[in-house]
């Protein structure tokens, strides 16, 4: 094997971040910062909650940006220093502490070079995911959960944080649907090039005759709503159903009705949320569940108007977006990259990274 190019590697991380820097611009985001900071220190400022926690929350994904940019040209910087320490000490441990170093700092600028892809309208901010069982029946609710659980650990390997909505449980395995936020710095960018029809292939646990069986669930990625989004709901056109919430084969949760759901009539959209302590705050967190598929909604609409003015006829690259084969091979293929891994159990389990940035780059160059 052919001896490592360590500083022609130190090279190329460092020429990748130089222009990581300049699309994120580090003095202007230090300037925001500090105007942020002005903001967050007024005495007044929890006079109005909503804004107060606007303001917080925008200066808290600033300072994470500028310490991750910062903390990273460190590192790029110091990767000369113990490569020199490592030549003057004999081979062994430093040698591969540098190394491991390097290729870290490697992934992570990469990381962060994909992030500087993400500049769309809504890509910086929450994501609402909404997961739902297809084709399949049983197979299919619990394929359903398969993928929920796998987000929830590619979400807990990140340290996202992830609040579910509602869960609305199968009556023999797995889940009808699911419904919960992402939130993290560009969830919605990241995470939107998910959504899709996700396809399994597997021998059913619950076939008696062990036959192959095909299920399918579908991903929903959506933008968190702001105040500044202006999503105009008439309440004559919410239909508010209440009821009590309930876990895995139809345990009580809840001993009063304080479940809710929404259905807007002209689109036909429902949402639910059970996972607040009382009806109030259910349907208000129910309402911007709303507001956030009514303003995916007007997104798509808007994009489908471009397009036909563009004459472009193609359909959406969401559907039948990647393949899970567990019998009788093992592969996980995303159709619309070609990036593909026979490692199916790492990716069950949440490790999707290459499948994100092979979807984000390929949504690019498309």
């Amino acid at each position: 094997m052919a001896a490592r190019e360590y500083g022609l590697e130190i090279n190329v991380i460092d020429a990748t971040l130089v222009s990581i820097e300049k699309v994120l611009d580090l003095p202007k985001l230090r300037a925001i910062s500090v105007a942020l900071e002005g903001e967050a220190g007024a005495v007044n400022l929890w006079d109005n909650p909503e804004n107060a926690q606007k303001v917080t929350s925008r200066l808290s994904r600033v300072q994470t940006e500028i310490n991750k940019l910062t903390g990273l040209r460190r590192r790029v910087e110091d990767l000369p220093i113990l490569f020199e320490l490592a030549v003057s000490e004999p081979v062994g441990s430093a040698r591969a502490d540098a190394e491991r170093e390097l290729d870290l700092v490697k992934r992570l600028v990469g990381e962060l070079e994909v992030q500087t892809l993400l500049n769309g309208e809504y890509d910086d901010r929450d994501a609402l995911i909404t997961i739902r069982s297809e084709a399949g029946g049983v197979e299919a609710a619990d394929w359903a959960e398969m993928i929920m659980r796998m987000y929830l650990r590619y979400c807990e390997r990140h340290n996202f944080s992830v609040n579910v909505l509602e869960t609305s449980y199968a009556e023999e395995a797995g889940i009808k649907s699911t419904t919960f936020r992402v939130s993290a710095p560009y969830a919605y960018g990241t995470l939107s090039v998910e959504q899709g029809t996700h396809r399994l292939v597997r021998i059913s646990p619950f076939d008696s005759q062990s036959r192959r069986h095909t299920s399918f669930a579908g991903v929903e990625v959506v933008p968190v709503v702001e105040q500044s989004d202006h999503v105009e709901i008439d309440d004559k056109e919410v239909r508010v159903d209440v009821y009590r919430s309930s876990g895995p084969g139809g345990q009580g949760v809840n001993t009063t009705d304080s479940a809710v759901r929404l259905t807007h009539i002209p689109t036909g959209i429902v949402v639910s949320c059970q996972n607040e302590r009382s009806q109030i705050q259910n349907k208000a967190t129910a309402m911007a569940v709303l507001q956030s598929k009514l303003l995916e909604r007007r997104r798509q609409e808007e994009i489908a108007k471009m397009n036909a003015l563009k004459g472009d006829n193609s359909g959406s690259w969401g559907n039948q977006m990647r393949s899970y084969v567990l019998a009788p091979y093992q592969m996980v293929k995303d159709l619309r990259t070609d990036y593909e891994t026979g490692n199916t159990s790492a990716v069950l389990n949440g490790e999707i990274d290459e499948f994100i940035e092979a979807g984000i780059r390929w949504r690019r160059s498309s």
